[in-house]
């Protein structure tokens, strides 16, 4: 495997988009809101023009790295190789170098390694996604559950071993990133997003 590329995909999912939008709009988004970097608290704290942006950042952070690995630089590795791209995209994002090792939940970086693997998958992850939060109004409650049917539907619709694996690995990476919204969600006290 090509140690310099997984390299590479590390560092660039690890770049804080949430955290370098806070600070251009003048706020450490760490210590506002719910500290988290991602795109739902640049949302609530920054505004939602600012969210969306990271959003998509994140998004392509996932989605990049795995999309050249899978169609242009090394399809001759196959399959088992882009599944270790595609895992360390999210690991990047979880877990950032820049932040010390913490980071974001995974959730947007997730979306876009699932666009690059298999468009079905993540077409159906993300209405999936979208219904739960219309429906309950928690992005965490959409989220977790999402990520632990990603890979089930990762191995009904693609098939790939690989591929299934390394999106069962990285589901549980994000649930255990929402291990405090489960204790809050079991609570009662976990904040929607919107209220119906």
């Amino acid at each position: 495997m090509d140690i310099i590329y997984l390299l590479f995909t590390y560092l660039i999912a690890s770049i804080p988009f949430g955290y370098v939008i806070g600070k251009i709009s003048g706020k450490d988004i760490t210590k506002v809101g719910s500290g988290n970097i991602g795109a739902t608290n640049v949302a609530r704290t920054v505004g939602k023009k600012a969210g969306i942006i990271v959003l998509i950042l994140d998004m392509m952070k996932g989605f990049i790295p795995v999309y050249l690995a899978k169609i242009y630089l090394f399809p001759h590795y196959g399959d088992k190789y882009i599944a270790v791209v595609a895992l360390t995209a999210v690991l990047g994002h979880c877990f950032s170098v820049f932040m010390k090792f913490k980071g974001g939940k995974g959730v947007a970086t997730g979306i876009g390694v699932l666009l690059a693997l298999s468009p079905k998958v993540a077409l159906i992850i993300m209405i999936l996604w979208t219904g739960i939060f219309l429906a309950t109004g928690f992005v965490s409650l959409a989220s977790i559950i999402s990520a632990f049917i990603s890979w089930i539907a990762m191995n009904y619709i693609d098939g790939n071993y690989y591929y299934t694996l390394s999106t069962l690995l990285a589901s549980a990476v994000i649930i255990i990133k929402h291990s405090s919204n489960i204790d809050r969600l079991i609570k009662g006290t976990e904040n929607r997003f919107i209220y119906k």
